[in-house]
C-alpha cells in the first residue's frame, strides 16, 4: 500500500514526484512508455521555462526524471488498464498487476491531433510545432502557417501575427468555428491571409520546414506554400479514457479539478494538461503536481 500512485510521468507527475517526496510520501510513478517527459519530448528547444532558457525538450525531459530518481521516486513501466475508488484506497490496474495507494494522482497528460501526412512526424520539431506560444518567438519575422479553424487555430494566428512577417491561416471549410469576436480581431490583421476550403497534404523539407503542399478540397488543385513552419491546430485529446467513469469530465475529456487539483472523488487529483484550465504549458503542469503533491500529503499527514 503506497501513500501516493502518480499516473504519468510528464512536468506534472514528475513534479508531483519531487513534491511528494520531499513531503516523505512513499511513492509509485506508472509511465507507459520508455522515456519520461511527456509532450516536451517532441519540442526542439524550450524558451520559456523560467532558468532553462533555450534547453532541448529531450533533454529536459530527462532532467526532470533524474530529479524525480534522485529524490528517491520509484517508476514502474507499465500500462494502467483500468482504477478503482475504495474510498479510504484507491486500486490501479496494469498489464503487470494491480497497485494500491491511499491517494492517487492522475496526470497522463494529452496529445495534439495530428494531420498524418508526409512530413509531418519527421519534421515535428524542425518547423512542425502544436504550440504557437511555446514555439512562436523562434520565427519572428519569418512566414508560416496555422492549420484549423476553431477557438485555438485563430487564437494562434493572431499571437503569430505579432511576430511573423506572413501568417496563413489554412482551413478546410469556407468559415470558421471560432468566436466572432476573435474572427473579427483576425480579420484585423493586415498580414494574415486565409485559405478557404483547403488541406494540408505535405510538409516539405529536409532539416527544416520549408513548404507546404495544399490542396484545394473544392477543384483538388495543388500548390505549393513556402513557409518557414507550420503550427497545427486542430484539437487536443486529453488521455483521460481511463477515469472518465470514474472522476467528473466535461464533454471533451477534461478533468473537472480546480487550481487545488482535487477532483470531485476524495483522494484523487488531477495534474497537468488533463485539467481544464485556460493555459497549459510546461510551467503550469509542473506547479499543478506541485498542487496535487501538497494536497495528497496533507490527506496522509
Amino acid at each position: 500500500m503506497y501513500d501516493l500512485i502518480i499516473i504519468g510521468s510528464g512536468p506534472a507527475g514528475l513534479g508531483a514526484a519531487v513534491y511528494g517526496k520531499r513531503a516523505g510520501l512513499d511513492l509509485l510513478v506508472i509511465e507507459k512508455n520508455p522515456m519520461s517527459g511527456g509532450q516536451v519530448l517532441n519540442t526542439y528547444e524550450v524558451d520559456n521555462y523560467l532558468g532553462l532558457p533555450g534547453i532541448n525538450g529531450f533533454d529536459m525531459g530527462i532532467k526532470f526524471r533524474e530529479h524525480a530518481e534522485k529524490m528517491g521516486a520509484e517508476f514502474k513501466e507499465t500500462e494502467v488498464t483500468g482504477i478503482e475508488d475504495k474510498e479510504s484506497f484507491k486500486v490501479v490496474h496494469t498489464l503487470d498487476g494491480d497497485f494500491e495507494a491511499k491517494t492517487l494522482i492522475l496526470a497522463m497528460g494529452a496529445r495534439h491531433a495530428h494531420l498524418n501526412v508526409p512530413g509531418e512526424e519527421e519534421l515535428t520539431g524542425m518547423g512542425v510545432s502544436y504550440c504557437a506560444t511555446c514555439d512562436g518567438a523562434f520565427f519572428r519575422n519569418k512566414t508560416v502557417a496555422v492549420v484549423g479553424g476553431g477557438d485555438v487555430a485563430v487564437e494562434d494566428a493572431i499571437f503569430l501575427s505579432r511576430i511573423c512577417e506572413k501568417v496563413y491561416l489554412i482551413h478546410r471549410r469556407d468559415s470558421l468555428r471560432a468566436a466572432k469576436v476573435l474572427q473579427d480581431s483576425l480579420l484585423e490583421q493586415p498580414n494574415v491571409e486565409i485559405l478557404w476550403d483547403s488541406t494540408v497534404t505535405a510538409i516539405n523539407g529536409e532539416d527544416m520546414v520549408t513548404g507546404l503542399t495544399v490542396k484545394q478540397v473544392k477543384t483538388g488543385e495543388e500548390k505549393e506554400l513556402p513557409v518557414n513552419g507550420i503550427f497545427i491546430a486542430v484539437g487536443i485529446h486529453p488521455d483521460t479514457e481511463i477515469c472518465r467513469d470514474l472522476v467528473a469530465c466535461e464533454e471533451s475529456g477534461y478533468i473537472l479539478a480546480g487550481e487545488d487539483t482535487l477532483t470531485d472523488i476524495p483522494g484523487i487529483f488531477a495534474a497537468g494538461d488533463i485539467r481544464k484550465k485556460p493555459l497549459r504549458q510546461i510551467i503550469t503542469a509542473v506547479a499543478d503536481g506541485a498542487n496535487a503533491a501538497s494536497a495528497a500529503g496533507s490527506l496522509i499527514m
